[in-house]
């Protein structure tokens, strides 16, 4: 797996996860990030399934409406990823 993929696969995944953890659906996500309501739910399932790569300003506007840093998508690992989240609610709460 090429550091690209390796990448990607992880905007895929964590992008699911999040989303869920939102319980938005893939047409909520992507209407409330800008994406045109006749193709969010489309585009959303062509990002988590790795068919799209998505744009870092996209992927941006994606980590905004589900409330976690952009870098949450390409830690590379679950661990890291845990404690980017936990850092930034750290960092609401004051």
């Amino acid at each position: 797996m090429t550091l690209q993929n390796k990448y990607q696969h992880l905007f895929c995944r964590r992008l699911k996860q999040a989303r869920l953890r939102k319980d938005l659906s893939q047409k909520q996500l992507g209407i409330a990030a800008g994406i045109d309501e006749f193709v969010a739910s489309t585009r959303i399932n062509r990002y988590e399934k790795g068919i799209h790569e998505v744009n870092l300003e996209t992927a941006g506007k994606l980590a905004e409406v589900l409330g976690v840093p952009l870098a949450y998508f390409y830690a590379e690992s679950d661990g890291l990823a845990q404690l980017i989240l936990d850092y930034a609610h750290s960092q609401i709460d004051k």
